[in-house]
């Protein structure tokens, strides 16, 4: 029985997959943001050169027992990850519509990452945020559904134009949105949302943006990001696209948090 936040860990698959890099002619830092990105993670980042001169180059693979999940360009990922930073994100500056997330970076769904926010690293965290923004756009493009997500302060919505921005599209656009964290704002006054307050762990340490579309839906639609703070500024967290496990994360929080 799931008794705590911390318990859908023991629940993910956490599948051994990796990332290669095929054929790479680009420059090396380019290769080294891919690597400040998941550095200290369960995935690995290697280079394979193929033989075949018509080969493509600087694709970026997912490979799990040696099958190919997905691919990405490089390219691909420098636009949506590597070139961006999070105030982009803060500010407004990149459209809900616009938010891309690679076919290998989704592909690492219900892997555990442990990663630190800054000043520790200028990425790790940004994987988290990324993968927020999706589901948040996933549930403006749906249109209806119960969207849940935790800010630690609510007044984080005050000070992030573009987070205020994302919520009042989704709020004003038919899904029904729940915001959880410390009462140290009313973000009701503003938008139609409903607002969950307490001072207790989930509260204060959890970071969850959960969506349950409709009955009926797309079961692709199904999405939840769940990360807790253990330690000062380093998080614990997966992100999941299995519709009876976000399903059942939905309903612990709407019943216990």
């Amino acid at each position: 029985m799931t008794d705590s936040l911390r318990s859908f860990f023991d629940e993910i698959e956490a599948p051994d997959r990796n990332l290669v890099v095929l054929n790479r002619d680009s420059p090396d830092p380019v290769r080294n943001l891919l690597d400040s990105l998941l550095a200290g993670q369960p995935v690995s980042v290697s280079d394979v050169d193929t033989e075949s001169a018509a080969a493509d180059r600087n694709i970026v693979a997912l490979v799990e027992d040696g099958e190919v999940l997905a691919r990405s360009t490089l390219d691909e990922l420098l636009e949506s990850v590597l070139l961006i930073n999070s105030d982009l994100y803060k500010t407004g500056a990149i459209d809900l519509g616009d938010v891309v997330l690679p076919d290998v970076l989704r592909g690492l769904d219900e892997v555990p990452f442990r990663l630190r926010g800054y000043p520790a690293s200028n990425k790790e965290k940004l994987l988290l945020i990324i993968i927020s923004r999706v589901i948040e756009r996933i549930a403006a493009e749906t249109g209806e559904g119960i969207l849940r997500s935790s800010f630690q302060r609510l007044s984080r919505l005050n000070d992030e134009k573009g987070t205020y921005e994302v919520y009042e599209t989704l709020s004003k656009g038919g899904v029904d949105v729940h915001l959880y964290g410390v009462g140290d704002a009313t973000p009701a006054e503003s938008l139609p949302v409903t607002v969950h307050t307490g001072t207790s762990y989930p509260y204060r340490r959890s970071w969850f943006v959960v969506f349950q579309p409709p009955e009926g839906s797309n079961p692709a639609d199904h999405a939840a990001l769940l990360a807790l703070e253990d330690e000062p500024n380093v998080w614990d967290g997966f992100w999941t696209f299995r519709p009876e496990l976000v399903d059942r994360i939905e309903r612990y929080i709407a019943d216990y948090v």
